[in-house]
């Protein structure tokens, strides 16, 4: 419940930051285990929403590890056998996940579905589970060890205990088919928020940019540490505020290191990347914050298009370059360092 109220909590935020115009067409619903807002400002109907949400749900349904009968819950149950059919989407998002661990040398491995189900941060009594049980999970972890067969469309994993978990990922490609929808639709101007995963799609009436608020990671009352300005763009943010868990004084989240198989522990906070793809956005998120901020912003530097703003446990905020041009830090309690 926590955990809803708080994605709630994001949605009212963002709105505070694009006010509701008139004639706008918005649709609130729990989807890929998440509160997701979708806001047609300009363009559209209440069928273009239902659409949207039925493709919310398909893709939910399709790929979601923690359902029984999904096509991932599939992949992870034939583990170690043969391969499994899967559908178009579905490859595509795997080979995407493949392309972000094979980029980040495994510091972003959508066969970490073992360590996050032993985990299980997020849900009613999660705590720090056996070393050996955690050493056991981490051994599982290995995406060379996921075979794609392009032309079959099939996905096998090699060794029995393999789970693909594609939470990292697959809101990003659900916010660009929100956007691909919108596109069919001809809808001119549209607001998506799914958990936290922002797209603003086309362009105000009056042709003045969006602004994306930035979440205060310290804060769990939907403050924003500064703003994005742009045009078609995405934001997505992962840090240590999302899904935790307190155990011992000590606080557990999400971000789970696929070397040591706990919690990531750099000097970060928080990482959001802003792209014109939600995928890429999503997927970099996750990666850059494991890897760190040193790591991550050789990384964001190599990818024309996509810029990153840091957060660090000492209120410290380090843009990647061009980031300067479209983030205004507007919280006193940070500062900008280079």
């Amino acid at each position: 419940m926590k955990q809803i109220l708080m994605a709630l909590a994001a949605v009212l935020f963002f709105s505070a930051c694009a006010p509701r115009a008139q004639g706008e067409i918005s649709r609130t619903d729990y989807v890929l285990g998440t509160v997701c807002s979708v806001r047609l400002i300009e363009g559209g109907s209440t069928k273009t929403n239902d659409e949207i949400f039925e493709r919310l749900r398909q893709i939910e349904d399709r790929m979601s590890a923690n359902k029984d009968g999904t096509e991932i819950a599939t992949v992870n149950a034939a583990a170690g056998g043969a391969p499994v059919k899967v559908s178009a989407d579905t490859f595509y998002v795997i080979s995407k996940a493949l392309d972000y661990a094979k980029l980040t040398q495994g510091g972003f491995d959508p066969t970490v579905g073992p360590l996050v189900k032993l985990w299980n941060i997020g849900s009613e009594g999660a705590k720090v589970p056996p070393k050996e049980a955690i050493a056991a999970a981490v051994k599982l972890i290995d995406y060379r060890k996921v075979e794609l067969d392009h032309k079959n469309l099939t996905v096998r994993l090699k060794s029995p205990g393999m789970r693909l978990d594609l939470g990292a990922i697959a809101k990003g490609y659900s916010a660009d088919e929100v956007a691909s929808i919108c596109e069919r639709h001809r809808v001119k101007a549209a607001v998506v928020d799914l958990g936290g995963n922002v797209l603003v799609y086309g362009a105000k009436k009056d042709g003045s940019p969006w602004r994306v608020g930035v979440q205060d990671p310290k804060s769990d009352r939907g403050e924003y540490l500064g703003l994005v300005t742009g045009k078609n763009m995405t934001v997505v943010t992962s840090g240590i505020y999302e899904r935790f868990f307190i155990e011992n004084g000590v606080r557990y989240h999400h971000i789970l290191d696929t070397k040591t198989g706990y919690p990531a522990t750099n000097s970060l906070v928080s990482v959001s990347i802003v792209a014109e793809r939600s995928i890429d956005a999503d997927g970099l998120s996750t990666s850059v914050f494991a890897l760190g901020l040193e790591n991550g912003m050789k990384l964001v530097k190599s990818l024309p298009g996509v810029n990153a703003i840091f957060v660090d446990d000492k209120n410290r905020v380090f843009l990647s370059p061009g980031a300067n041009k479209i983030f205004s830090l507007t919280n006193k309690d940070y500062t900008l360092s280079e």
